[in-house]
């Protein structure tokens, strides 16, 4: 199974719990309509990585810059930086169809990890930046999100249930868009504009 890191030590995640269009300003950027209710989705633990690698066979793929928090006892017990790499022409014809998305969303090293800190500090102070080859991408925080962290678990308790391990994503704020090998990637996560999470990636 694949693992991530947490002050060093590894655990092994069962799933990703993801939940989309969670930031106004990205549902405008697709185009997409608000929802009713919170969209979620799964990623297994086949889609975690460390390393951020271009998928195979395939010539778009997309970034997503995540705050991703592992859940222990059903809490909030670390936060990283998170990738959530999507096949966006994949999952459009797939939408249009009214069909999952998991070939869009699942496939392996779809789910790029930091390596998590321990947080137990105030939500509503994380936000999230994203650098590629020294430009700043995206930037979003807890205070821009529809829904924030605390109100995602609870609802995703409402019907399903985390393991000790499993990670939330929270959404990805505007400015997605593709990327290539070789390209450096440069996430944080921020606690009241100061950097508590930095990870370089190069794409492989």
């Amino acid at each position: 199974m694949n693992s991530i890191l947490i002050n060093q030590s590894e655990i092994f995640p069962s799933k990703v719990v993801c939940i989309g269009r969670n930031y106004v300003d990205h549902i405008k950027e697709l185009n997409n309509e608000t929802p009713d209710s919170m969209v979620f989705f799964f990623k297994p633990n086949s889609s975690i990585s460390k390393n951020l690698v271009f998928p195979k066979g395939n010539k778009s793929c997309h970034y997503e810059a995540e705050i991703s928090f592992l859940i222990e006892e059903d809490k909030i017990s670390a936060v990283a930086f998170g990738l959530d790499l999507t096949l966006r022409e994949v999952q459009s014809k797939l939408k249009e169809k009214g069909l999952p998305w998991e070939r869009a969303k699942a496939f392996n090293n779809s789910a790029v990890f930091s390596e998590f800190k321990s947080f137990n500090g105030e939500l509503e102070e994380l936000s999230v930046e994203l650098y590629i080859n020294d430009e700043l991408k995206q930037k979003g925080g807890v205070d821009l999100m529809i829904n924030k962290p605390q109100e995602i678990i609870d609802e995703l308790l409402s019907f399903s249930s985390f393991d000790d391990g499993d990670i939330l994503m929270t959404g990805t704020p505007q400015g997605v868009g593709e990327f290539n090998i070789g390209d450096i990637f440069l996430g944080k996560i921020l606690y009241k504009n100061e950097t508590i999470v930095e990870q370089r990636f190069e794409v492989l």
